[in-house]
């Protein structure tokens, strides 16, 4: 990663178009290709980013200044005017583990697992961590009718996990074999504005009863 903090003016070109004016901002350069601008506030969002695949050249603009190019496959343009840089630095920061579940996440996911009829009347379970090209979700089931079900699970339901299920869902409804497929949101507690998002997708809420879920009887560890 690259990480170049700078006095820069950003225009953006393509299907919008849109100006940060000369500030003192901080330029990401992921080894993935994407090239995000952040400010010193609003938040973990960037201001402006270019997704990969791009390609970033650096030149210089008429009047000399550093200036670098971003390009989309789709021709997308992202120009960083660069009027002084203030630091710079690299690091390389290996291969990523990706997200560890806490205790309680991942034990709700096996209890879902072992459980899924708690989430809809004939569920059953397909398969736990069914990979899609942006990673996981949590369960595939399928209902009473035999439609595909994802069903994504967190401790507490805010609109990261809404739009985290969003996006699985896009790429496996593009799949013939699996589609249709609907989604179920499933949470110890789900914000309102989370739940008036997912129902505004057509994804289910679920609020789940993590002690009520270790209560349950299993008949298959029954003696008599």
């Amino acid at each position: 990663m690259r990480l170049v903090v700078a006095t820069c003016q950003v225009d953006y070109a393509g299907r919008l178009t849109a100006h940060l004016p000369m500030a003192t901002r901080v330029l990401m350069i992921k080894a993935d290709g994407s090239v995000l601008v952040h400010s010193d506030g609003g938040s973990y969002k960037p201001l402006n980013w270019m997704s990969p695949p791009c390609t970033l050249s650096e030149g210089k603009s008429e009047d000399g200044r550093v200036e670098w190019t971003v390009t989309s496959k789709t021709d997308d343009t992202l120009r960083i005017l660069i009027d002084e840089i203030h630091h710079e630095t690299s690091h390389d920061l290996g291969v990523d583990p990706g997200l560890q579940k806490d205790g309680v996440e991942k034990h709700l996911q096996e209890l879902l697992a072992d459980h899924p009829s708690t989430l809809g009347e004939g569920l059953i379970l397909v398969r736990r961590e069914f990979p899609t090209p942006i990673g996981p979700v949590d369960l595939m089931c399928r209902d009473a009718e035999g439609r595909s079900v994802a069903v994504e699970i967190k401790r507490r339901g805010e609109i990261d996990g809404v739009e985290q299920l969003t996006r699985y869902l896009e790429l496996l409804n593009r799949d013939p074999l699996l589609a249709p497929v609907r989604g179920i949101f499933a949470a110890q507690a789900i914000k309102p504005q989370a739940r008036v998002l997912a129902e505004d997708r057509g994804i289910t809420c679920a609020v789940v009863d993590y002690d009520a879920l270790r209560g349950l009887d299993d008949p298959t560890e029954r003696l008599f």
